[in-house]
């Protein structure tokens, strides 16, 4: 027998928008998404640039501008960073040599190497993503983007690779203002078809955590919450939230 009724929630109705270049609020990072849309092809330049380098604090984007540029480049995405086992590498480096082995006219899509949190990499991981990096000059079409912590010369790398990070355009994520914060919350909220009070706006931003990664999440779960009891989401909604649910405020 079931403990306790279960909560239904229409999942499909509160889901989160999955990173895109739509939905990144570049604030003052404008150049950093036109950089990954030219990468990804959606925008014209010459050239496009082969390697990308973003850095910033923790909650500055890089994630999801990282996860934006896979999604748009689809297949050609070689999605990469601490956590995959070493073998991931290993396979994408198979692929990149096959690649640069075949005909031209019989290559697939070129691929788009991308690699998060680079400060993350164990030596074994570093020699992978060094020669990765120069597989991807051996393609043409392939690019490679990249993210970590600090700039390229600062990261506790191997020197090869910190060499080859620092190649391409490297660029600084700046982290968004409060207003720029405010508009992000607006935006999530309007993809959930829900329209958020200025005034609750106001109170997160003054009295809860300033990450906007945090803040989204409340909102993920403030919305689930509302749609349980059929009401709109108001600062009053807020306060009876947190007070149902006490973890939301770690």
């Amino acid at each position: 027998m079931s403990a306790g009724p279960m909560r239904q929630i229409p999942l499909a109705l509160s889901a989160a928008e999955p990173p895109s270049f739509d939905n990144y609020v570049a604030g003052s990072n404008g150049e950093a998404l036109a950089v990954l849309r030219v990468v990804a092809g959606e925008e014209d330049a010459a050239p496009a640039p082969r390697a990308v380098y973003l850095w910033g604090e923790p909650g500055a984007g890089k994630t999801h501008l990282l996860d934006a540029l896979a999604a748009a480049v689809g297949a050609r995405a070689i999605r990469l960073g601490p956590e995959p086992p070493t073998a991931a590498f290993a396979d994408a480096l198979d692929r990149l040599l096959q690649l640069a082995a075949s005909p031209p006219g019989a290559r697939p899509a070129a691929p788009v190497v991308i690699v998060d949190d680079c400060e993350g990499l164990d030596d074994a991981r570093q020699q992978a993503v060094f020669h990765l990096f120069n597989r991807v000059g051996e393609i043409p079409g392939a690019a490679f983007a990249a993210a970590g912590a600090q700039p390229p010369i600062a990261l506790a790398l191997r020197d090869e690779l910190r060499t080859r990070l620092g190649w391409g355009v490297v660029l600084r994520l700046a982290l968004l203002t409060d207003g720029e914060k405010a508009d992000a919350l607006r935006r999530a909220a309007q993809g959930r078809g829900i329209a958020l009070p200025d005034e609750l706006i106001r109170w997160l931003l003054t009295h809860r955590s300033r990450d906007i990664r945090w803040l989204l999440r409340l909102l993920d779960a403030l919305d689930r919450y509302a749609l349980e009891r059929k009401r709109a989401i108001t600062l009053p909604l807020l306060r009876e939230f947190e007070n149902a649910e006490p973890l939301v405020k770690s």
